[in-house]
């Protein structure tokens, strides 16, 4: 059990000895601004839709709701069927999803490479197999669930950019999957980051995440996150 799913299924006390816990197990890893991709989509006059997964989706959402040019970020699961898409039996590491999250963005003004360029820099470490810092467990892989033909082949060719760099001390495992299914989380995962901020987990994995996006991508930062349900605001 990861200590977020404990903090989840243990109540008040949990919260109590998660933020202890946190305090002196901190896994949060120092970003580094990744390059940009060589290749990239041609702007288009509609909003665009990726979902991406790595670690908890708390903190991946927390990120992209911080960014400028994306319209929703909704936490969810994908890669598994919509009959055990809750957020307990995911848990179990046994149904095939992965804690994701759904960016609708506006390509004008941030583009799909631009996506990708963060998610890389500051979502998630793309060299850990089956897990991200504290939370193990294939439901917490690093995966992109590429929308088309046109997003596989972009994602692909940068990893492969990526990894001839050498920008990563290790070989990225983050895998790129065709988009089958998205079903969102459960009401109480939606903005979690933003909404408790003095939890321990939150603190320690996630809240570094966001102060990482505003240092390395100052020019797309947007200070108040945008929550689920504002889209079109």
């Amino acid at each position: 059990m990861s200590q977020r799913h404990m903090i989840l299924g243990f109540g008040a006390a949990a919260l109590i000895a998660g933020a202890l816990w946190a305090n002196s197990h901190s896994y949060a890893e120092p970003a580094a601004r990744v390059p940009a991709p060589r290749a990239d989509e041609a702007p288009r006059a509609h909003l665009e839709t990726i979902v991406v997964a790595g670690g908890c989706f708390w903190g991946v959402q927390g990120v992209f709701q911080h960014v400028k040019g994306v319209n929703q970020a909704i936490s969810g699961y994908s890669g598994g069927s919509r009959a055990n898409a809750h957020y307990e039996l995911v848990g179990t590491g046994e149904t095939g999803h992965a804690e994701s999250v759904r960016i609708t963005f506006d390509p004008r003004i941030v583009s799909y490479g631009k996506i990708l360029q963060i998610y890389f820099s500051v979502a998630t470490d793309p060299t850990e197999l089956n897990r991200q810092g504290p939370d193990v467990g294939s439901q917490y892989r690093s995966v992109i669930f590429a929308a088309d033909a046109t997003q596989k082949k972009i994602a692909e060719a940068y990893i492969a950019q990526l990894d001839k760099a050498h920008v990563f001390g290790a070989p990225i495992v983050t895998r790129v999957d065709s988009f089958h299914a998205f079903y969102p989380a459960e009401g109480y995962h939606q903005d979690y980051a933003t909404l408790h901020p003095d939890n321990g987990y939150i603190a320690e994995n996630d809240l570094p995440k966001i102060e990482a996006l505003r240092r390395l991508f100052p020019a797309l930062y947007r200070p108040q996150a945008k929550l689920v349900g504002t889209a079109g605001e």
